[in-house]
C-alpha cells in the first residue's frame, strides 16, 4: 500500500514543519476561478489540494481533479463528504471516520459500503478522525451527518476524542469548524489537542486571516486548511501561504 504523501506529512510533524492545504469544493467554482485559484497556489508554493465537500451536487469531481493534474504538481487529497465523492484521478483520499459524532454510518457504516470501490481506486488511502467542532453557526457538515459538534469550549472533549481517535489506529486528526464558520477553533482546543496526540493534526473552518493561520500553526497544526475565504478571495492564498511557511525558515 502506498504511504508517499501520509509519509511528507509525517515527516513534516516530526520536523515542525508547518503546511498549507487549499481546500476545492467543486460545486463552488467556475472554471476561471478554478484556474485562477491554481495559478496563485503553483506561486505560494501550496502544499496540497483538498478537494471536496458536504453536499457535491455536479459531477464535476473528475473535471476539477484532471484540470488541478494537469496545470500543477501539488498533490491533490480527495476530503469526501459522501461515499460517491471518489475519483482514482487524485492522489490520495482521506478516509474520514467522524469521531466527534455518534452517527454509526459515519463511524464505519458507509466505509463498509465504500470499501470496494476505494480498494479498487488505487489512491493512498489515509485513515482519519475526523472532529467537528462548534463554529458559532449550523453548517451543512453538521445537517448532512447528523451529528452534533464538540462545543467551543470542551477542551477536555477535544482532546479525549483525539487520543481516542489516534489508539484506534488512525493517522490524522482533522479538526473543523466547518465552512463558513463564524468562529475558528480556539487556539487553547488546538493547544490541548496538539499536547495528548502524536499524529499530524489538521486544522479547518473560519480561518479567514494569515494571522488566524499562523496562530493556529503556532498552537499546534500541523496543516492548515482554508477554503470559503479563498473561495472569496483567491488573492488571500499568498498572505496565508506566506504567513504558514515563514514558520519554516
Amino acid at each position: 500500500m502506498k504511504h508517499k504523501i501520509y509519509d511528507t506529512i509525517y515527516k513534516g510533524k516530526i520536523g515542525a514543519k508547518k503546511a498549507f492545504a487549499v481546500l476545492i469544493d467543486p460545486d463552488k467554482l467556475d472554471d476561471s476561478t478554478l484556474l485562477k485559484t491554481i495559478e496563485i497556489a503553483i506561486q505560494s508554493n501550496v502544499d496540497y489540494f483538498f478537494v471536496g465537500g458536504s453536499l457535491v451536487v455536479t459531477d464535476t469531481l473528475d473535471k476539477v481533479v484532471t484540470t488541478i493534474k494537469n496545470k500543477s504538481s501539488i498533490p491533490v487529497i480527495l476530503f469526501p463528504g459522501s461515499p460517491d465523492q471518489i475519483t482514482p484521478k487524485a492522489d490520495a483520499l482521506l478516509y474520514l471516520s467522524l469521531i466527534s459524532g455518534r452517527n454509526p454510518e459515519l463511524l464505519i457504516g458507509q466505509h463498509v459500503i465504500s470499501a470496494p470501490f476505494v480498494k479498487q481506486s488505487g489512491l493512498e488511502i489515509i485513515p482519519v478522525g475526523y472532529m467537528l467542532v462548534d463554529g458559532g453557526t449550523p453548517t451543512t457538515v453538521s445537517y448532512i451527518s447528523n451529528t452534533n459538534p464538540i462545543p467551543a469550549n470542551k477542551n477536555d472533549i477535544a482532546s479525549c476524542t483525539a487520543m481516542a481517535g489516534e489508539m484506534l489506529g488512525l493517522k490524522l486528526i482533522y479538526m473543523d469548524a466547518g465552512s463558513g464558520a463564524k468562529q475558528a477553533i480556539t487556539t487553547s482546543m488546538i493547544q490541548q489537542v496538539a499536547k495528548y496526540i502524536h499524529i499530524p493534526l489538521i486544522i479547518g473552518g473560519g480561518i479567514t486571516t494569515a494571522e488566524k493561520a499562523k496562530e493556529n500553526c503556532l498552537a499546534g497544526a500541523d496543516i492548515i486548511v482554508v477554503g470559503n475565504a479563498v473561495e472569496k478571495d483567491p488573492a488571500l492564498i499568498k498572505d496565508i501561504a506566506a504567513a504558514i511557511h515563514s514558520l519554516n525558515a
